[in-house]
């Protein structure tokens, strides 16, 4: 941005500042919507006015720069930045030579007194912070941004360009807000431009490469990130299709019977009216009276295929099920919707004209009677939430407001201010400060590698503004070449991700329903839906983490580290802090294994599909079969996961499951609460702490009493501890008492999973209050004794089932061999003490069965593929 350009701006509520403390300021809730109140003392000291100047020490790190062709300041929100009732950090004032000097501990500010407008002349920021220096002036160049997100991939194949972020390689960033449009103080506040006046309204930050630390500086002032209802984390289903309520009940059913979990059924536009006789001349139809294609906007139950609106979503509420509905809000409420003449009555248009009601969004009184006439009853009646589709103009009558960005404002804030359950909404990116009303539709894509090979990227990079909620169309919307294969690996993306949704188009060649295709994929679908709906506990701490620290759940390498490496795996992110995804995003290419090259970061991370603890630092590559997902866990890591259940709400999470990995000592922290309401915000929440440590075989591990309550919330609960790439226990005590080997899974009890290599520990019940200490002490101490073992048992039975499938010669080379070897786990569940025999017999009987493969296949191409597999 060149320092020359000073925009004319409106500001209709301004002050002086030596009249602050008279004056208002907005500031944020800890749900996202702007409020007015007064400007407190503390406030007042961190500013300082120079002349038609004001300088605001936000934090030490982040300064609010204004210049004003008549020294008024403006206080209150505008679009991106909400809150600016801080604590005041601590720095200095002092004039110097005829420049004022602002130093805090990162930064000093250089303002030439008296020389009015900032330019490259008058004003610079220097500093440090970690190791990068800080060197700006107005007009410099940010060469180094990390990118943020786009409005959408509509019809895009593959890569796409991004608008800029607010991280930098450069450590630094400057976001220009002069002249944005303003919220006023009402009761529900309302978007407005400011009196044209010349001005400017810049915020800069300094963090280096402290990114994490820069993102919690945004969200201190830009409002905080989101927080779903629990449910959101759940699977989706979607398909632009004409259901009937019966349909739908039969299709939720589907998922029940094939053993998929669901929690979201998305109702694609059919269940509004959309063809009606007066809608067609001839053939074709003619467009409504916005000008716009005639029932593409509706807002009124289709009787044909949803008979008793009420009684079908009272079903699906019984049935776990949440339902969100599309909208597409543009051609306002026509003659023929059943709301037509109270809006019109509303609106004082004569009912008897037939007129329709213009859709004007940022007309505060359309807004409400579009709230509470048309939208507010159905909800009512059961709609849990809506999916705001909009396709049109990107203009409004307020300069600078657009209507994604104010459409996801009012519908999230509506709902807050209800307060009948947590706010939701799902639609495209609206800007920055659209943060605080999510989640994100990224639209309708084109089904191909390459759409899927974007993704990732995407979605991690998305974080750089806080947008950290995207719902991809998993599989593809539009129809190209159906390959299971491509589906299977979205879905696994799609399960690290934050939101799993599949949506696909109306066309009758297209089944985007995971059991329908071939078993193998299937499988592996089924098992990446059980895992997501495992790791919820994880992933709703993380996205309460998100809330607290602006940090989202989906994440590039780079928060973690500044190595070149980190820059460089795109297509790779940390999904919370304890996971590192390298989803595979190339086709097998006729192969029965994917190559995947990994960068991990310094330290030991767990392979958790092969078993394998690995040294970080350095590029790995390793193959993957399609039931495989590459996840690398942070050793040490403490996972906790829930049982299996058909949605997220089915019942509550006893026993919680610990995931405790190996290779340093770990701590965690499980958030929880009610799920969908809102009284998050007024501390009703809670946190379970949970430390592990190990000293030579053993390991202890201290679940401390819970912190905190919520209602509904269990006040007695069973601990399953999970120990991956363990050694059978040799001793384990709970509480000072023993417990004893079971073959069976019942409280009280431990047991080895010899396929899993990983011992399982089942705590009775215990009241949350109280602190459990589990104590394990193992036979073994060396892990290499079994590090990738689970993974040799995995290849030993993709080996079994080839040859069986293949007419093995059995007459060269017994059969027996590759039937041993994939049986291991299996021998070991029967007999844990043999253990250690049976995992020193199978890398030897592994090497063997892999050499006699290798020979085959030189002279039988067939077992070519099987070859590759092992190498």
């Amino acid at each position: 941005m060149s320092s020359s350009v000073i925009k004319t701006i409106n500001m209709s509520k301004i002050s002086k500042m030596l009249l602050v403390a008279c004056c208002c300021i907005i500031s944020f809730n800890l749900n996202a919507q702007v409020t007015g109140k007064p400007v407190n003392q503390k406030e007042v000291k961190a500013t300082v006015v120079q002349d038609n100047c004001r300088f605001t020490v936000l934090t030490p790190r982040m300064i609010r720069l204004e210049w004003t062709e008549d020294g008024l300041f403006e206080d209150r929100a505008s679009l991106v930045f909400v809150n600016r009732d801080l604590d005041v950090p601590d720095f200095s004032v002092t004039k110097q030579d005829g420049w004022l000097l602002i130093k805090t501990e990162a930064l000093t500010l250089k303002y030439k007194i008296g020389t009015g407008s900032f330019k490259k002349s008058n004003l610079a920021i220097e500093g440090q912070t970690g190791t990068k220096k800080i060197a700006w002036s107005p007009g410099q160049k940010n060469n180094g941004n990390l990118k943020g997100t786009t409005r959408t991939l509509d019809q895009i194949d593959g890569a796409t360009p991004l608008e800029d972020g607010i991280l930098s390689r450069e450590g630094w960033t400057l976001i220009d807000d002069t002249g944005k449009p303003v919220f006023d103080n009402s009761d529900w506040p309302w978007v407005m431009s400011r009196d044209e006046k010349m001005a400017q309204d810049w915020y800069f930050m300094a963090y280096g490469s402290d990114y994490k630390r820069a993102l919690t500086d945004y969200t201190l002032v830009a409002g905080k990130v989101a927080f779903p209802p629990k449910y959101a984390f759940g699977t989706w289903q979607s398909r632009w299709w004409k259901y009937t309520d019966e349909d739908l009940k039969a299709l939720v059913e589907e998922y029940k019977t094939n053993d998929f979990p669901l929690d979201v059924l998305v109702i694609d536009m059919d269940w509004h009216i959309v063809n009606l006789p007066e809608m067609y001349d001839g053939k074709k139809k003619r467009p409504d009276q916005a000008g716009q294609g005639a029932g593409w906007t509706g807002f009124t139950w289709n009787k044909n295929y949803f008979p008793d609106p009420k009684a079908f979503l009272d079903w699906t509420e019984d049935n776990g099920i949440k339902t969100c509905m599309n909208l597409h809000p543009a051609s306002g409420i026509q003659p023929h919707e059943d709301t037509y003449e109270a809006f019109a009555d509303a609106m004082g248009v004569d009912p008897e004209s037939k007129k329709h009601i213009p859709f004007n969004i940022t007309d505060k009184s359309f807004a409400k009677h579009y709230f509470d006439i048309v939208l507010n009853p159905m909800e009512d009646e059961g709609i849990d939430f809506w999916w705001l589709d909009w396709q049109q103009w990107n203009n409004t009558d307020i300069p600078g407001v657009n209507p994604t960005y104010y459409l996801n404002y009012l519908h999230y804030t509506d709902m807050q201010r209800r307060d009948k359950t947590r706010p939701l909404i799902y639609h495209r990116w609206g800007g920055l400060g659209n943060h605080r009303y999510q989640i994100g539709f990224s639209g309708d894509t084109y089904n191909t590698w390459k759409s899927l090979q974007f993704q990732p990227y995407f979605t991690a990079t998305s974080s750089n503004v806080g947008w950290g909620y995207w719902g991809h169309d998993l599989g593809g919307f539009f129809k190209g070449k159906e390959e299971p294969e491509l589906f299977t690996r979205w879905i696994q993306f799609g399960i690290f991700s934050p939101i799993t949704k599949i949506h696909y188009w109306a066309h009758p060649e297209m089944d985007r329903r995971p059991w329908a295709y071939p078993p193998k994929y299937a499988n592996a679908m089924r098992e990446a839906y059980k895992l997501r709906y495992a790791l919820i506990p994880y992933i709703y701490t993380m996205a309460r983490k998100a809330y607290d620290t602006g940090v989202c759940m989906s994440r590039p390498m780079y928060y973690e580290s500044d190595e070149e490496l980190a820059y460089k795996y795109k297509d790779q992110y940390y999904f919370g802090d304890d996971l590192i995804i390298a989803p595979v995003i190339d086709s097998l290419g006729g192969e029965m294994a994917s190559n995947k090259k990994v960068w991990l970061p310094k330290g030991k991370w767990v392979d958790w599909s092969s078993g394998t603890l690995l040294e970080g630092g350095k590029e790995i590559e390793s193959k993957y079969t399609i039931s495989e997902i590459p996840v690398f866990v942070k050793a040490g890591a403490i996972i906790p996961m829930m049982p299996e259940m058909n949605n997220t709400n089915e019942k509550p999470v006893n026993p919680l499951i610990l995931n405790v990995f190996p290779g340093a000592n770990g701590s965690t922290k499980v958030y929880d609460d009610a799920g969908n309401t809102q009284e998050y915000q007024q501390g009703q929440y809670t946190f379970t702490h949970v430390n592990s440590q190990s000293n030579r075989k053993k390991t202890t591990v201290v679940i401390e009493g819970i912190k905190g309550a919520y209602d509904g919330m269990l006040f007695k609960r069973a601990y399953e501890l999970r120990f991956p790439l363990s050694h059978v226990p040799e001793k384990v005590i709970v509480n000072g008492k023993e417990l004893f080997f079971s073959k069976e899974e019942k409280q009280g009890t431990w047991k080895y999973n010899g396929v899993n290599v990983e011992a399982i520990i089942y705590t009775h019940e215990y009241s949350v209050h109280d602190k459990v200490t589990v104590e394990v002490t193992f036979e073994k101490e060396d892990i290499e004794l079994i590090n990738g073992v689970k993974g040799l048992i995995s290849r030993s039975k993709d080996v079994f089932e080839f040859a069986r499938e293949n007419h093995w010669p059995d007459w060269k080379y017994p059969f027996n061999n590759f039937v041993h070897a994939a049986q291991t786990g299996n021998r070991v569940n029967l007999n844990p003490k043999e253990a250690i025999k049976e995992y020193t017999l199978l890398q030897q009987t592994y090497k063997k069965n892999q050499s006699e493969i290798e020979l085959w296949s030189k002279d039988h191409t067939k077992y070519e593929k099987i070859n590759n597999l092992l190498k």
